[in-house]
C-alpha cells in the first residue's frame, strides 16, 4: 500500500488511461476524486474505487474553466480535507487535419482542455501543498510532446506545452517539497486510440488497419502500450519511491523512437 491514506484528484478519470490511473492509485491505498464530463462513466469509476476499499468521489467538471476547477477542488477538500496527489490527465484528441484546415475554435479548444486545464488545476491545489510542504503533481503528456506530428498540430503543441509547464512547476514548487513530473504515453490501447486511428485513416485515405500497423511498427516492442503500465508509472511517481524525481518527462511508449 504505497499510497496508504493519501488523497488524489484524477482529471479525465472516467475512462481510458485516467480510469486506469484512478484505480491503480486506489489499489495502493489512496482515496480518489475523479472528474470529467460524463457522469455515468465517472460514477462507474468511483464505484470501482469503493470496491477496492477506498473512498471514491465523482464530479462533473470542465477543467478548462476556472469556475469548474474551483468547485472541483472545493469538493475534494470537503470530502478528503486535503489533496496530496494531482494527476492532470484530462485531454481531447483535437482535429486531425493539416494546419491550413484547422479552425481557430478547434485550436483553442484543444489547448484549453489539454494544457490550460493543467495550469488551472495545479494553481488551485498548490497553495495547500505548499502549506503542508508536500505534494505530487503528475501531468499526462504524450510522446507527441517530443516529436513532429503531422495532421495533429494542436494536440502535439498542447503536449509539448505540458512538458514545459511540468519543468517550470518543478522548479517553482521544489523548494516547498513538492515533486512535479510528466508521463508521456505512446500509442495506448483503447477507445481513444481507435478514434485517433479512424480519423487519421479517413484523412489519409487509408484503411484503419494500415494506420494501426504504422503506429505499432513505430514501437520497439511492436505493440500498443497497456494503460495499466502508464498507471503503474504514475503510482511510482506519486509514492515515496519517486520523492527524488522531479521536473522529468518520462516515456512509457513501448519504445517509440524519436
Amino acid at each position: 500500500m504505497k499510497l496508504k491514506d493519501k488523497t488524489a484528484i484524477v482529471t479525465g478519470g472516467g475512462r481510458g488511461i485516467g480510469k486506469a490511473i484512478a484505480l491503480a492509485l486506489a489499489r495502493e491505498g489512496a482515496d480518489v476524486l475523479v472528474c470529467g464530463r460524463r457522469q455515468e462513466t465517472l460514477q462507474q469509476t468511483a464505484s470501482e474505487i469503493e470496491q477496492v476499499g477506498r473512498r471514491g468521489f465523482a464530479i462533473v467538471a470542465d477543467v478548462s474553466q476556472d469556475s469548474d476547477v474551483g468547485l472541483m477542488v472545493e469538493a475534494a477538500l470537503r470530502e478528503f480535507k486535503r489533496v496530496d496527489i494531482l494527476v492532470n490527465n484530462a485531454g481531447i484528441v483535437g482535429p486531425t487535419a493539416p494546419v491550413t484546415s484547422v479552425t481557430r475554435a478547434a485550436w483553442d479548444e484543444t489547448l484549453a482542455v489539454n494544457l490550460t486545464s493543467a495550469f488551472l488545476c495545479a494553481r488551485a491545489v498548490l497553495p495547500g501543498m505548499i502549506e503542508r510542504r508536500s505534494g505530487k503533481i503528475i501531468n499526462i503528456s504524450s510522446i507527441a510532446g517530443r516529436m513532429a506530428y503531422a495532421l495533429r498540430a494542436p494536440y502535439a503543441v498542447s503536449k509539448w506545452g505540458m512538458i514545459g509547464l511540468t519543468k517550470t512547476l518543478a522548479q517553482e514548487a521544489g523548494p516547498h517539497g513538492i515533486q512535479v513530473n510528466a508521463v508521456l504515453p505512446g500509442p495506448t490501447a483503447g477507445e481513444r486510440m481507435q478514434n485517433v486511428i479512424d480519423r487519421r485513416a479517413q484523412e489519409l485515405g487509408q484503411s484503419a488497419m494500415e494506420v494501426e500497423k504504422q503506429y505499432v511498427e513505430a514501437t520497439a516492442l511492436k505493440r500498443m502500450v497497456d494503460p495499466e503500465h502508464v498507471a503503474a508509472m504514475v503510482v511510482f511517481l506519486a509514492s515515496s519511491d519517486g520523492d527524488s524525481i522531479t521536473g522529468q518527462a518520462i516515456d512509457v511508449t513501448a519504445g517509440v523512437a524519436i
